[in-house]
């Protein structure tokens, strides 16, 4: 097995010209939007169940564990899910996947009656793996299947939908619990929406096709490659720890997940009641849609060069980053582990709300910009869905080993102040990190397609 032409351009033999349709079910673009509505289904809704702190429960200690637990194997099974992907393909690796999500929630419900931890622990260690699979094939597509000039639209796409999961998923502990003002844990109903949620998206992952099925609007393919092998792929992920690009990546795959427990546990946690969690969390995941859209048209749209592109979209993710976690510090200066406010925000506060409703708002706008700069930057190294699908899990891999230790950090009970701190710093210490990426492995389209044209003028190479 071989990868036929460049990694660049993933162009393979030539292909006729599909007919143009928006609606063609091969296209890049209906693929995208249907992973992003399975990932409304799945990681949305755990991201609204997590989004309001402790899994929804009182005491987040039964919730930061499970995490510590998902994220581990999360860490593990994100480097492996590329390959594992290439070799099942996408239907038999995201059903597996999602259907770990079912799980989780409904440990939640049963931790709701016994308060065991042991299920939620086993539950979300189980769902670290499928959360691996998910989204290193989650990730080949978005970033492989479209066209290379337009990335940036096709991930604010799968974003928007995607984050809307998190908007829906808010909504129902803030309908349901709309009456229990004084509330400390959701109800029942609340896991069992979040687990009817998560089977749709897990019977929606068999409509995802192979990306040696989808054709794109030139007429190539996203992959010359049916199937892998398991001895070639354990080769190219190891070679991912020595590849220079992954090694650049590093710090910004560790710094973009670490942050959630401190803004879930410590700001939505600590600072509002428990319908008004949810519906910060309406407005968090919200807030993500806006950023990805916003950051997506920047490095796509902004300048004729894609290296000038991806350098202004870092920096404007840098400028605002910078602005939003210095209104955090100024807001943890009244507030701390040992000093928690004895009364909680309601939404009905008004003035009082105002404030830190559009911090938490704004974190949710940073994380979705952050991300989303980080996979278009990935996207850019590569076209083809084999490559990038390893590159993804590393970046996910990575991902979710700092976001165990995050968790843990939480755990222990680490300052509030000094868990900001490092969150600024570790974001922070990305951005010139990417740039030099962008400067050094990105391509100019012009460059892209010439490489391309070149291809399919020599004889013998596609």
């Amino acid at each position: 097995m071989g990868l036929q032409g460049d990694e660049e351009t993933g162009k393979g033999s030539p292909e006729s010209v599909p007919k143009p349709s928006i609606f063609r079910y091969n296209s890049p673009l209906v693929q995208v939007a249907l992973i992003g509505l399975v990932c409304f289904c799945c990681p949305g809704m755990f991201n609204a169940l997590s989004g309001m702190g402790g899994g929804g429960q009182v005491d987040p200690t039964a919730a930061n564990n499970a995490n510590t637990a998902l994220y581990t194997t999360f860490a593990v099974f994100g480097i492996l899910g590329g390959g594992i992907y290439n070799i099942l393909g996408p239907h038999l690796t995201l059903f597996a996947g999602c259907s770990t999500y079912i799980l989780y929630a409904g440990s939640f419900l049963y931790y709701n009656h016994h308060h065991h931890q042991a299920f939620a622990i086993v539950a979300g260690a189980l769902l670290g793996i499928g959360a691996g699979l998910l989204w290193a094939a989650q990730g080949a597509i978005m970033t492989s299947y479209p066209p290379h000039d337009r990335k940036g639209i096709y991930i604010s796409l799968f974003w928007s939908i995607f984050n809307m999961g998190g908007v829906i998923g808010g909504l129902i502990p803030f309908t349901l619990n709309f009456h229990r003002a004084d509330a400390v844990s959701v109800n029942d109903g609340t896991y069992i929406g979040f687990m009817v949620f998560m089977s749709i998206g897990t019977v929606l992952s068999l409509g995802i096709l192979h990306p040696s099925r989808v054709v794109r609007d030139d007429g190539s393919r996203c992959t010359n490659i049916k199937y892998s092998s398991v001895s070639i792929e354990v080769v190219e992920i190891l070679k991912l720890f020595l590849n220079w690009k992954m090694l650049l990546m590093v710090p910004a795959s560790w710094a973009s997940n670490f942050f959630y427990s401190y803004q879930f546990n410590n700001v939505n946690g600590v600072l509002f009641n428990l319908r008004t969690r949810g519906l910060n969390n309406v407005f968090y995941w919200g807030a993500q849609m806006i950023g990805s859209i916003f950051i997506g048209y920047i490095m796509d749209f902004s300048f004729k060069s894609r290296r000038t592109r991806g350098l202004v979209g870092i920096g404007v993710v840098a400028v605002l980053g910078t602005a939003i976690w210095g209104g955090g510090l100024a807001k943890q200066f009244d507030y701390s582990r040992h000093d928690k406010p004895t009364y909680k925000l309601d939404f009905k506060d008004h003035t009082d709300f105002a404030g830190p409703f559009v911090l938490y708002f704004s974190y949710g706008l940073l994380d979705a910009m952050f991300q989303s700069m980080v996979y278009w930057v990935i996207g850019a190294l590569a076209d083809d869905s084999e490559i990038l699908s390893r590159y993804v899990g590393f970046y996910k891999g990575v991902q979710s080993a700092g976001a165990a230790v995050a968790w843990q950090v939480d755990t222990h009970n680490v300052p509030f102040l000094n868990q900001l701190i490092v969150n600024w710093a570790l974001t922070t210490v990305s951005y010139p990190l990417l740039a030099v990426l962008v400067m050094r492995a990105v391509k100019d389209d012009e460059e892209v397609e010439g490489k391309s044209k070149e291809g399919a003028a020599l004889p013998g190479i596609h």
